[in-house]
Parts: structure tokens; C-alpha cells; sequence
């Protein structure tokens, strides 16, 4: 029991405490450790509460984590939390983790049919208008049934396959939003229940960009579905595939197929979840039936589309000097593998397996009339298709030149390339 007396000496009490044991601020350091720790445990399966320990070891978790989230988003591969790699994991993103090895549910989740319903139970607090957010998920869903045979219906009652909700906080499923910024939205895997939802964070001030952008807007990571006519396109990388031609770009690739007078817009995750995205090289291999796909310094060999055992691995297994960390295009012509870095290429041996001497030499010299960095490059008849930027040449192998220059839409059948 106190007096009035002794009240105003208890109200200075923190006062004093605070005085005498002042808090030391958060340095730099503990900041950026924060940052890296937060962001491995939710997308990278980093083990919780486990940065401090594995700081101590120079093979520990972290900087494996690190490499792997860098290969995710095509940086530098260093393993350490430096300035590209800190700003990358600040950027406003979705909620679900990029590793492959991540599941909501078992198995190989898919719907089990192609007509779909999807429901909107509630709509964003900010600027935008309930006609403007039934718009844009409309224009959504157009995406997804244009590259898929999935067809949506909007419906306004009952339980739909997908149901779409703006939740602000903890929201009852495992996976609170964060408040401005962050984490912007999640979706679920087909099934019963959860399976299928897509939520979005409602603390965020979402718009219509084509008729309210904000003054400064922010950009979320990933990117827009490239169009087949759009007259900056440019490829990642192409490949053929038992007749078939992929043009990849970001996390999307085309699919041509001689036979078919259409061609297909697919995600990468669709046909192989655990690859990346932003394939930068690929070529196939006739004489075993296997194509390579490359980003940065790893490579995957695909039978059909199926990822062999064993991938990735590094590009040293060709025999390429460590200054070598990527591969800008590669094709395959004569049991022989030409690899372009820069204005150089190599020659690889299918058959041998190694790296044939005198080699790197130069594009230009070799094939006349390439003279700029090559995107990508296939091979079909006696020709090599180069291409770069938002043009290819084909290069006759008989004659040694160039003997055509085109647009690369013409490829994906734009009549207006």
C-alpha cells in the first residue's frame, strides 16, 4: 500500500531506470541481420531463431540460403547480404515462399476440372472502386484462361473455388500481412477449403494504374506477361524440343510447335516448379535426347519435361574458366556445342565431353554480320537464328552469312511485327 505521498516517487521510477540503463539503438549491422533472417525464415525455409549460430560457420545455412535467393532473382551469387541483395528482399513481394520444396498440401495439387468459379467476398478500403476491383480480377482471370484450359466464372454467393478476400493483419490462416508495404498478397493451392483462395493485404493502398496512378508508385518483384506483339520484345532464351521450339522471357515461355497454327503463353512453374525463373541460355542435345537449360553458373538437363536427377549443376563441369559465371545463348549443330559469353563463344565436344582448344574466339570473326551480344540462338537446317534485341539474323552455316534480318515477333505469328 502506498501514499499520495509516495505516488509522484513512483512515477519518476522509470524515468530514473531509464537514465541509468539507457537502451543501446539497433547499429546498422543487427538491422541488416534482421532484415536477412526474417526474409530466409518466411520464403527460404531458413531454420528459426538459427541466424545467430550460423553466422559462425563459413558453409552455414544462411549463406546457402543467400545463394539460393540469389539465383531466384538473377543476382550476383556472392551468399552475402550485400546492397542488391538487401534492396531485393525490401521490395514489396507476395507472400509465398520461392522455394520449390514448399507445400500447403501433398502430393501434386491440381483441379480436377477445368470450369472454375471464383467469388470476391470483400473489397479494398483504398481508392479503388467495387466496379474497378471486379474489373481488374477480371482481367486476371482472362490471363490465366488465355495460357491455360481453365475457364473462370464470377459468382456472387456460396463457396467458390476461389475465393478472393482483402484481410488486413492475421487473418486466420498461418500467414499474417504485414501492414503497408511487404508482403502484398498469397494464393493457395488447388483443393478443398483454403485451397484455391487468393488474399490480399488490405492495409495496402491498392489502384488501377491505367486510370489512378499513385505519385509514387510502388513496384512489387516479378514482372507483367510479355506480349507476343509487343515491339520491344526481346528472349531469354530458345530452345528446341522434339520439333517444338520454347522462347523463354522472365518466368513465362512460349511453346511453337510445327504442326499447331497457335502458339501457347505457359509458366515456367506450370511444367517445372523447381526451376527458376529467367532462363538465360538453353540448347538441345539430339544425339542423347536431353536439352540443357542454364542460369547463371547452374544448368538442368530436361528428357522431354522431365528434370533429370542430379540437376543442378555447376557450368565448370564444361570446362570454363571460373571468369566465366553465365551463358548468354547456346546451340547445339554436328555433335558440337557453341556457348556465347559476350562477343566470345566456345566450342564444346557432345561426344568427348570436354572443351575444345583454342577456344574462346571471337563472334564477329567467325560469324560475319553478328556483330552485338546474342540473347539467344537456335539452330534449324543449315541455318543458325541469331537474335538480340528485338531482332534475329539468320546465319547461313554453308555460305557463312548473314542472309536474312526480321523481327522477332514473327516467331510468336504477330502479323503486325
Amino acid at each position: 500500500m502506498f501514499s499520495l505521498k509516495t505516488l509522484p516517487l513512483l512515477l519518476l521510477l522509470p524515468i530514473q531506470l531509464s537514465k541509468a540503463f539507457p537502451v543501446p539503438p539497433e547499429s546498422p549491422e543487427e538491422k541488416k541481420a534482421k532484415i536477412v533472417q526474417n526474409y530466409l525464415e518466411n520464403f527460404y525455409q531458413l531454420p528459426r531463431k538459427g541466424y545467430q549460430a550460423a553466422r559462425k560457420n563459413s558453409t552455414s545455412m544462411v549463406v546457402e540460403k543467400l545463394k539460393e535467393m540469389q539465383r531466384f532473382f538473377g543476382l550476383n551469387v556472392t551468399g552475402k547480404p550485400n546492397e542488391e541483395t538487401l534492396e531485393m528482399m525490401q521490395k514489396p513481394r507476395c507472400g509465398v515462399p520461392d522455394t520449390g520444396e514448399f507445400m500447403i498440401t501433398p502430393g501434386n495439387p491440381k483441379w480436377e476440372r477445368n470450369n472454375l468459379t471464383y467469388r470476391i467476398i470483400n473489397y479494398t478500403p483504398h481508392l479503388l472502386l467495387r466496379a474497378d476491383v471486379e474489373r481488374a480480377f477480371e482481367r486476371a482471370f482472362k490471363e490465366w484462361s488465355g495460357a491455360s484450359p481453365l475457364k473462370f466464372k464470377k459468382i456472387s454467393q456460396g463457396e467458390a473455388d476461389i475465393m478472393i478476400a482483402f484481410y488486413q493483419g492475421d487473418h486466420g490462416d498461418n500467414s499474417p500481412f504485414d501492414g503497408p508495404n511487404g508482403i502484398l498478397a498469397h494464393a493457395f493451392q488447388p483443393g478443398p477449403g483454403i485451397g484455391g483462395d487468393a488474399h490480399f493485404d488490405a492495409a495496402e493502398t491498392w489502384t488501377d494504374n491505367r486510370t489512378r496512378p499513385s505519385n509514387d508508385p510502388i513496384q512489387p518483384t516479378g514482372s507483367t506477361a510479355p506480349t507476343a506483339c509487343d515491339p520491344r520484345l526481346t528472349f531469354d532464351a530458345i530452345v528446341t524440343l522434339r520439333g517444338e521450339i520454347l522462347f523463354f522471357k522472365n518466368e513465362y515461355f512460349w511453346r511453337r510447335h510445327p504442326q499447331l497454327p497457335t502458339v501457347e503463353l505457359n509458366f515456367i512453374s506450370l511444367f517445372w516448379p523447381s526451376l527458376p525463373n529467367g532462363i538465360q541460355a538453353a540448347y538441345e542435345d539430339f544425339d542423347r535426347d536431353l536439352i540443357f537449360l542454364f542460369k547463371g553458373n547452374q544448368y538442368w538437363a530436361l528428357n522431354g519435361y522431365d528434370i533429370q536427377q542430379g540437376y543442378p549443376k555447376d557450368i565448370s563441369n564444361y570446362g570454363f574458366p571460373s571468369s566465366v559465371q553465365a551463358i548468354d545463348a547456346a546451340v547445339s549443330y554436328r555433335s558440337k556445342t557453341y556457348f556465347f559469353v559476350n562477343d566470345q563463344f566456345w566450342r564444346y565436344d557432345n561426344q568427348r565431353r570436354f572443351m575444345e582448344a583454342g577456344y574462346p574466339q571471337s563472334i564477329a570473326t567467325t560469324f560475319p554480320g553478328i556483330g552485338s551480344r546474342i540473347d539467344a540462338v537456335f539452330q534449324q537446317d543449315h541455318f543458325f537464328l541469331f537474335f538480340s534485341g528485338p531482332v534475329y539474323y539468320a546465319f547461313d552455316l554453308n555460305t557463312e552469312r548473314v542472309t536474312r534480318v526480321a523481327r522477332i515477333n514473327k516467331w510468336l505469328n504477330c502479323r503486325r511485327s
